[in-house]
């Protein structure tokens, strides 16, 4: 398996990255734009797959860095809980949605609608 551990400043960009997306995936959500919502969600996910798979151990990373990268971290949090904060309601119409289609196609079943 080949070593591909990323340099210091390959992995403050890709949390910026991250951080970046996130924020893209927050206007998604607040503008209730799902489907744009769902897929920087799966670039997000690529990035962060990236960084699990290269990111050398944080006390590699000099102090000023490391606490750059605490704050974008942060960042990135603050903006996932708004994104749940958003898509939870939706998420809870959405299944009341299918669960009152289900009823009514189960009832039109019963009945002979």
């Amino acid at each position: 398996m080949v070593n591909n551990v990323m340099n210091n400043e390959q992995v403050i960009s890709l949390y910026e990255t991250v951080s970046e997306l996130t924020g893209q995936m927050l206007q998604a959500a607040q503008q209730r734009d799902w489907e744009n919502l769902a897929t920087l969600e799966s670039h997000c996910a690529t990035h962060i797959q990236v960084l699990k798979d290269g990111e050398p151990p944080a006390a590699a990373l000099p102090p000023v860095l490391r606490a750059r990268k605490v704050a974008i971290i942060h960042t990135i949090l603050a903006r996932d809980r708004e994104i749940r904060d958003l898509t939870t309601p939706w998420l809870a119409e959405l299944a009341a949605l299918i669960n009152s289609s289900g009823a009514e196609r189960r009832l039109a079943n019963a009945y002979g609608a």
